[in-house]
């Protein structure tokens, strides 16, 4: 299973570095992950138009994919690049397979939760002119990419500002087990976050990490989903219950449904809201 993993994603950054010159201002990288059992993994990044020229230091926003995409979908489905030139910030893409960035049950160098917190995010730090302070750092995801987003807001709001979910699957980790359930997805979900009885799946439970949190620690929270999206109900329990614990949030509830049409523009509007928090302007 790591093996053939390990081949699609060096597939996909040969794929990337392939094409360097298509007009484009992102960059693909590569690195040797220790918390993946030192697979090789891909990750995009968008770098500032006056990166090369200035010597400041950025903010960065960790933008998560969703399920069965890679690193590659944010660039190749949205409009992405452009709705970046008007902010100062490092947008770094990356990999996460289906792991719902968490560090998996099953196979234990399947550690994506520590991939992107102890490998990429130093990684980062250390080779590109970041801000690197909670103050200058974002995360935001959608679908799997919104629950990964919100949990590690919120499993660590030492590290972030600001984090945001578009169409998040944010009951993933305690989902109940549905008749619709793919087989597949549900035998996938298990191995994730374990046997319903792991208390790992609490752990990893956005519902339940946001009540033990004072609520001066939490990042800024955006929340958006189509009114016609499967995962409506979850994403309403969830702001519902911010509203119990008087925690500040925003919710959009728009038209649409489970789709890029979607994200593209709402991605705008994460931008244009974390941007001040971070110091994108």
């Amino acid at each position: 299973m790591r093996r053939r993993l390990a081949h699609i994603l060096h597939g996909l950054v040969a794929l990337a570095c392939a094409f360097p010159a298509l007009g484009t201002e992102y960059e693909t990288v590569e690195i040797r992950a220790a918390h993946l059992g030192g697979m090789t993994v891909g990750f995009n990044i968008i770098l500032p138009r006056d990166y090369s020229t200035s010597g400041r230091r950025y903010p960065v926003l960790y933008l998560l994919h969703g399920y069965t995409d890679h690193y590659p979908a944010w660039v190749s489905y949205t409009n992405l690049v452009d709705h970046a030139r008007g902010y100062q910030e490092i947008i770094v893409m990356p990999e996460g397979d289906n792991g719902f960035y968490t560090n998996s049950a099953a196979d234990p160098q399947l550690a994506w939760e520590d991939f992107l917190m102890l490998d990429l995010i130093p990684y980062v730090d250390s080779h590109y002119r970041t801000v690197a302070t909670r103050q200058g750092r974002a995360i935001a995801g959608l679908s799997m990419g919104g629950y990964g987003a919100i949990k590690l807001g919120l499993k660590y709001p030492q590290m972030f500002a600001a984090a945001a979910s578009l169409s998040g699957a944010l009951a993933a980790a305690v989902r109940q087990k549905r008749p619709s359930d793919d087989p597949v997805f549900r035998k996938l979900i298990d191995g994730v976050f374990g046997g319903r009885d792991n208390p790992e799946r609490a752990r990893n439970d956005p519902f339940t990490l946001v009540k033990n949190l004072p609520p001066g620690e939490i990042p800024q929270l955006y929340v958006a989903i189509g009114s016609q999206d499967s995962l409506l109900q979850e994403n309403r329990d969830f702001v519902r219950l911010l509203a119990e614990l008087k925690i500040p949030y925003e919710y959009r509830e728009v038209p649409g449904k489970h789709e890029w049409p979607l994200w593209d523009q709402q991605i705008q509007v994460v931008l244009a809201k974390q941007a001040p928090v971070i110091g994108a302007l």
